[in-house]
């Protein structure tokens, strides 16, 4: 057995990056174990770095030269990417190559899973995939008057600053939208309102671009008539305006398509509001509603919950193959939204087999207990979509429920299977880790969802499985 081979040591002030952490930044060790985070390096690079911030046990550090590249590094598309002054925060990994950015996720996936939850997924399903440019169908643009610059600048903030990028274009936005930043800044500068409008809100539908102006104090009559040619001047575009909060959004002008997107495969089409909650990929979203729907795999018997249910995303795919649906969201205008959209498309059904029965209600879904659960009624499978906070309460009290039998009255018993699509790691893991550890369950796959090419956002989504039968007390 031969001695293993020591690495060669490193010039002076060099660094070995050895992997790239949930920010994007690469991680590097000193000869004395000390940790330093190096924005800009990927594994396996050799790099020199300038130190900006210092802790006992870690540095943050910036990339100053590159002296051994990645097989992985690619040239950025973005000319705004990248680490100099003035440089768009909206992306972190334009500058690796988009099929090691989702290995990367994977593997902060797996160890969020096993480090936060102690928690190994039995089958690492394969990562949903789409389109890596113009996917990001809804976007927050900041608006500034830049008066040193004598300009209206329309974009994301620069990276680690509260100023506006100085953008010109956008690859991750559609190609359309891309081509009206410029306009918009001619708009916006052209307005009496230029200093008062400090966000345009993007929201794409299948057949509309959607900009909801948010305005701090009322529009004059000839900025509303600025509005109103700049959209007839470009086919498809609505302006909605916003006051104050997200509830004073309104649309300018009645008319012309509506907001929507599609879901053909289940034959649903659903309406939505430039300000609600959808999927930011609507590529993605559509697979990643028929991978959820094809692993919970409910019969036409049976009932399933959809927890988190939003505008009914899951919700009214699930009514196209299950039984009976009931979906629960924390709000009860979404929930009244929710009933809108599913009346309506069992409405439109035509040809197709009409929806299973749903309801829905609303209820803190932070604040459930093993007894709502039980007077919530039996389900054969949940599908659970929360948000960054997770579904901590959900899964505490179904572990409750596991450890004392008693608590299962009325004929009561857990679901057979649970999907949860999940916009954070660290409390997917966490809430895997009462389910599988304390709540009767195996995590039997789990996987990432590439929602946000090039950025360093982590999308994923896990399946438990109940070990055996459960009989209810």
């Amino acid at each position: 057995m031969t001695e293993k081979q020591e690495q060669p040591a490193l010039p002076e002030g060099w660094l070995l990056i050895d992997s790239l952490d949930i920010e994007a930044q690469g991680v590097a060790r000193r000869p004395d174990g000390k940790v330093v985070f190096v924005e800009g390096a990927l594994p396996g690079e050799k790099v020199t770095a300038k130190v900006h911030r210092r802790k006992n046990n870690w540095e943050q550090a910036s990339l100053v030269e590159l002296h051994s590249e990645s097989a992985q590094r690619v040239r950025p598309r973005c000319p705004h990417f990248g680490l100099h002054e003035g440089a768009c925060g909206g992306c972190k990994m334009q500058h690796l190559h988009v099929g090691a950015q989702v290995a990367i996720k994977q593997r902060v996936l797996e160890d969020n899973l096993w480090h936060l939850g102690k928690v190994r997924p039995e089958t690492v399903l394969p990562a949903i995939e789409g389109p890596a440019w113009g996917y990001r169908w809804r976007a927050r643009l900041s608006v500034r008057h830049v008066r040193k610059k004598g300009a209206v600048l329309v974009g994301f903030h620069e990276r680690k600053s509260r100023y506006v990028a100085d953008i010109r274009e956008c690859h991750v936005v559609p190609p359309h939208v891309s081509e009206l930043l410029l306009p918009l800044r001619a708009l916006i500068g052209g307005m009496d309102a230029i200093e008062t409008c400090p966000q345009i809100e993007l929201a794409c539908g299948d057949s509309v671009t959607a900009l909801v102006l948010r305005h701090l104090e009322p529009l004059s009559a000839g900025d509303l008539a600025r509005l109103r040619a700049f959209a007839a001047a470009h086919p498809g575009l609505q302006w909605w305006l916003q006051s104050k909060g997200p509830d004073t959004v309104k649309l300018l002008d009645e008319g012309g398509d509506e907001l929507s997107y599609a879901l053909p495969e289940y034959g649903i089409t659903m309406p939505f509001r430039p300000t609600d909650f959808t999927q930011v990929n609507p590529h993605i979203n559509r697979v990643l509603v028929d991978r959820a729907v094809r692993l919970l795999a409910p019969q036409a018997g049976e009932r399933v919950i959809d927890w988190f249910c939003g505008l009914g995303n899951f919700t009214l795919p699930l009514a196209t193959r299950a039984g009976e649906v009931l979906g629960i969201e924390g709000s009860e205008a979404l929930v009244a939204r929710s009933r809108e959209n599913y009346a309506r498309n069992q409405q439109q059904r035509g040809p197709l087999p009409p929806l299973a029965p749903a309801s829905f209600v609303a209820r803190n879904l932070f604040e459930i207990t093993p007894q709502q659960l039980v007077a919530d009624g039996r389900a054969d499978a949940w599908l659970v979509d929360p948000p960054r906070e997770g579904a901590f309460a959900l899964a505490k009290a179904l572990a409750e429920l596991h450890e004392d039998p008693a608590l299962r009255t009325g004929g009561w018993t857990p679901p057979r299977r649970i999907v949860y699509v999940s916009c954070n790691p660290a409390t997917l893991a966490r809430d895997a880790g009462l389910l599988v550890n304390g709540g009767g369950y195996r995590c039997s796959a789990a996987g990432v969802v590439n929602m946000f090419p090039h950025t360093a956002h982590v999308e994923s989504m896990a399946v438990f499985d109940l070990h055996s039968p459960v009989i209810a007390a």
